[in-house]
């Protein structure tokens, strides 16, 4: 079954005196896109964890975030950067200075700035979390997938529907194309008649051979064939356990290709409204399909 793009899963894991805090939200997006957001000493971890989300996440933005909380016991003290203080403070006078603004550089300034004070934890090697954020990461995931599915449960609800109504639709065209070379025969007799006005002859042959001319040219029965070969395609892939977003797409371009050319070639007013009404359901389609992974 189909899965949404949007969804958001969270985890948390002990490790060494830390608690580790994932949180995985998943945005729409053409391709697969994957931000990692970590604490400085995790970094080295960063591929790492873009294959594994990569290995679950097929397509769309996907912002990972992992926030650590320190125990007591894994603080060992805090570290003032007086030089990184000194450069703020230099800058900030400049930037005052620059724009005319008066009063003294500030404490409360200096220490809203960025790295100036900051807590040393007992450093390990990243290698060394990364079983225990993997787990979390795979947590988080759990509940990713969870609400995809969810989420794509409803989304093929609403699928199924729409193309439940534009096979009818269709079926409404094809019936009224099977008899296309009556209505147009019926169409050339009214006109030719009203031109002659009884001084000539109506040849009933000729005009059933302009009528079935006018009628093959007119004729969406392959239009038609294609149009439902698609229909049952999307119906088998919305069904499948594969990604299937872009293909999806692709069968809806081509759905629209058919439906463009019975459009052009059917021209009663009747059927150019059913047409009208099938496409609007189409672009319906396509901007649900813009959420499926």
């Amino acid at each position: 079954m189909i899965k949404s793009m949007t969804a958001f899963g969270r985890s948390e894991g002990k490790i060494d005196n830390r608690t580790f805090t994932v949180e995985i939200r998943s945005l729409n997006h053409r391709y697969r896109d994957i931000a990692v957001r970590l604490p400085r000493y995790l970094i080295a971890l960063e591929d790492r964890i873009k294959k594994l989300i990569a290995t679950r996440v097929f397509r769309g933005l996907i912002e990972v975030t992992v926030a650590v909380k320190h125990d007591k016991e894994s603080i060992v003290g805090l570290r003032l950067n007086l030089p990184l203080a000194e450069s703020y403070y230099l800058l900030l006078k400049k930037l005052k200075e620059a724009l005319k603004i008066e009063g003294p550089v500030s404490l409360d300034m200096i220490l809203g700035c960025e790295g100036i004070i900051s807590a040393e934890d007992i450093e390990k090697d990243a290698d060394q979390f990364w079983d225990g954020l993997s787990l979390s990461i795979g947590e988080a995931l759990d509940a990713v997938e969870e609400m995809k599915r969810a989420e794509g449960d409803a989304l093929c609800e609403d699928l199924l529907k729409r193309l439940g109504g534009i096979e009818e639709k269709i079926n409404k065209i094809s019936e009224k194309a099977s008899s296309l070379s009556l209505m147009y025969y019926d169409r050339l007799k009214e006109r030719v008649v009203k031109l002659a006005e009884n001084v000539v002859e109506v040849d009933p042959n000729r005009l059933a051979q302009e009528a079935a001319f006018l009628a093959d040219r007119s004729d969406v029965s392959e239009e038609i064939v294609r149009f439902s070969s698609h229909v049952r395609q999307f119906r088998s892939i919305i069904d499948s356990e594969e990604p299937s977003g872009r293909t999806l797409n692709f069968l809806l371009q081509e759905m629209n290709r058919e439906v463009n050319t019975i459009g052009s070639k059917i021209g009663d007013a009747e059927s150019s409204r059913v047409v009208v009404g099938i496409k609007s359901e189409l672009e319906k389609i396509r901007e649900q399909v813009q959420n499926v992974e």
